[in-house]
């Protein structure tokens, strides 16, 4: 299968798929039910052996060494699939206002949302075995984990780690390039959840329109203004620290749940690249 021909798949797959809805079984709020998560995915492709992958692992300025090489998640690896699955216009919307407070769409897009991206992974997985291929799924493998180091932050590196960044795969992929609040923007803008399968299949890599990591950010400064907490500011960037320190509040209030979401809505690179219409 052509990277194309899986692309107009896996559309059909998301906008189809009943399970890409809050269900009643679950609704904070039984009005919610029947709400879409996601819209139309956009897809891209990396080769395995793109030397990006060994600047991740070098440099701990990016990552560092515990970010896990693709062959070192499947022996043989020869491309990764990265998609991005951009929220519908009702979960969107419905987290607009309440700076202080995420909205129950939002946290169902969040935690159930990410439920269905895994299933979209699954997806994936099942039409390339059915080809006659091997894949994984780095963020549901067993390996797959996070660090949390505050102390990174003094020398200049990134305070979350993980072994797989479904961010930075995505950038490789040519999916889009970073904003000031570190999400990707894409083509449909960073309001979405990416995810990221590994297989042996050789496919046709998607072209880098860019070479800049913030080449699509404008660094307007709207974000700044939608942080809650005041954690990201145009000369500095994100204040991962304090935007943590947030987040472990939400998640205690709102447990199992969690989310914020925030800095990703009413920006011109909500929905968009900037300066496309």
């Amino acid at each position: 299968m052509t990277l194309q021909a899986m692309a107009e798949q896996l559309a059909e797959f998301v906008t189809e798929n009943p399970n890409n809805a809050i269900q009643t079984s679950y609704a904070l709020d039984p009005n919610l039910a029947g709400i879409p998560y996601f819209e139309a995915p956009l897809l891209g492709c990396a080769l395995a052996d793109d030397p990006l992958f060994v600047q991740f692992q070098s440099d701990p300025v990016i990552i560092g060494p515990m970010f896990r090489l693709p062959q070192q998640w499947l022996p043989g690896a020869k491309s990764i699939i990265s998609f991005f699955l951009p929220f519908t216009e009702e979960i969107r919307s419905s987290n607009y206002d309440n700076l202080g407070e995420p909205s129950e769409a939002w946290l169902h897009g969040r935690a159930e949302g990410q439920n269905f991206l895994m299933e979209v992974c699954r997806q994936l997985v099942q039409w390339l075995e059915d080809d006659g291929y091997e894949a994984v799924i780095p963020a549901g493998h067993p390996d797959f984990c996070t660090n949390r180091d505050p102390n990174r932050v003094a020398l200049g590196q990134p305070m979350f780690t993980s072994n797989w960044s479904e961010r930075h795969v995505a950038f490789v992929a040519g999916l889009g390039t970073f904003s000031l609040t570190k999400h990707l923007i894409t083509e449909k803008g960073v309001c979405g959840r990416f995810g990221s399968v590994i297989t042996t299949a050789p496919l046709t890599p998607t072209p880098r329109p860019y070479s800049d990591p913030y080449e699509y950010c404008t660094f307007c400064g709207a974000c700044t203004r939608r942080c809650p907490v005041n954690a990201i500011h145009v000369d500095t960037g994100k204040d991962m620290m304090t935007c943590a320190a947030f987040m472990d509040k939400n998640k205690a209030t709102y447990a199992p749940r969690h989310g914020c979401g925030k800095c990703q809505l009413k920006l011109p690179c909500t929905t968009r690249r900037p300066g496309k219409a």
